[in-house]
């Protein structure tokens, strides 16, 4: 049995691509750090190549582009932090106070229903008590004992956080031999239609990141004067970490908002005043899905928020939280090769031919046939 050239080669490729499966599968775990540090490189590049425009040497705008990043996620560390744990004592103080006054209104409105429902806040107190107040040796015991089985799990974390802007510090200093050599491998015959699709995904990719910075800034200048002018005391970290957080779509704004009804129920301890903060979460999501992100992001990388949804879905199950993160930016890149290949669809043979006459002539031949 003989093979034609071009099944030669599609086998070739199907190797290839099994086989680079395969290895990414089991590498992944060595492969993480290093795809987050490509992927700040990729976002820091246009920022040390304005640097060194101006006359500062590559090693040093890799620096200060890397020292400011980290900068940045350690400011957003000390905003969630302290909200964290005021929250926690008085959770704890106010809690069953705040349960007495639900009872108030819980209890006769089941009555009209002849439905005999209470909250038992002796109860509520008493596991309060338990897990808060004398048991801090006991839990700390729990933790030290998680971090001695878990030891080899919370070092590689670390080593990940260390190792990562070591590699995007490295990957920045030779991005542009880097890509070229990338380039080299790809096959001469295909290097206009490849260069012509990064040039495009370079295009949307940067469009995506210029536009979420801007909605990321107006959300956490909203965010946080809304939440000042309801006089919430916790509206500045708040506020400035729902922000920033919705570079994580869904999550970073339901955490936010999560936060922030905590924050207005101990507070105000009234439904008014975590309606207000609701409302203004609500407000903020509306602006934001009718007006900022059609308007600062384009329509050029507008998914429906149905492919949206699955996309978080499928990369946060193919790759945890790391998925979730570039579930968008990966998005958009799918969707030009998903463009490409409608064009491609649309232009070929395959779509545009009409049926062979032969097909249109076949019964009378049969007919033909039958006949004696």
């Amino acid at each position: 049995m003989t093979f034609t050239p071009n099944q030669i080669r599609a086998a070739s490729w199907a190797l290839i691509a099994v086989a680079s499966w395969l290895l990414l599968t089991l590498l992944a775990p060595v492969l993480t750090p290093f795809l987050l540090a490509a992927v700040l490189a990729y976002a820091l590049h246009p920022l040390v190549e304005r640097l060194h425009a101006r006359g500062l040497p590559r090693w040093l705008g890799a620096g200060l582009a890397i020292a400011l990043l980290m900068l940045l996620l350690l400011a957003i560390l000390l905003l969630i932090v302290p909200v964290i744990t005021q929250q926690v004592p008085l959770l704890r103080d106010q809690l069953p106070a705040l349960l007495d006054q639900l009872n108030l209104w819980l209890v006769p409105l089941a009555a009209r229903f002849d439905i005999q429902l209470k909250i038992d806040v002796a109860l509520v107190r008493q596991w309060l008590g338990q897990i808060f107040a004398g048991r801090e040796t006991a839990l700390l015991e729990g933790l030290l004992s998680s971090l001695r089985i878990g030891g080899s799990v919370l070092a590689a974390v670390f080593g990940n956080l260390i190792l990562m802007p070591i590699v995007a510090y490295y990957l920045l200093l030779d991005w542009a031999r880097l890509v070229d050599l990338t380039k080299l491998l790809i096959p001469p015959r295909w290097r206009e239609r490849v260069q012509s699709f990064l040039d495009e995904t370079d295009a949307v990719l940067g469009q995506y990141l210029r536009g979420q910075l801007l909605v990321m800034a107006v959300l956490a200048v909203f965010y946080t004067v809304a939440l000042s002018l309801v006089g919430l005391d916790l509206a500045l970290p708040i506020g400035v970490f729902t922000g920033l957080a919705v570079f994580v779509p869904y999550l970073g704004f339901g955490v936010g908002l999560v936060l922030a009804l905590l924050a207005a129920l101990l507070q105000f301890q009234s439904l008014f005043g975590v309606a207000l903060v609701a409302a203004i979460y609500l407000l903020a999501q509306v602006v934001e899905s009718m007006y900022l992100t059609p308007k600062l992001l384009g329509e050029r990388i507008g998914l429906h928020p149905i492919a949206v949804i699955f996309a978080l879905l499928a990369f946060g199950h193919l790759l945890g939280f790391v998925g979730v993160l570039i579930a968008l930016p990966a998005s958009a890149v799918l969707l030009v090769a998903i463009r490409r290949a409608r064009q491609g669809y649309m232009a070929s043979s395959l779509y545009l031919d009409q049926p062979a006459p032969a097909a249109q002539t076949l019964p009378a031949q049969l007919s033909q046939n039958r006949q004696p």
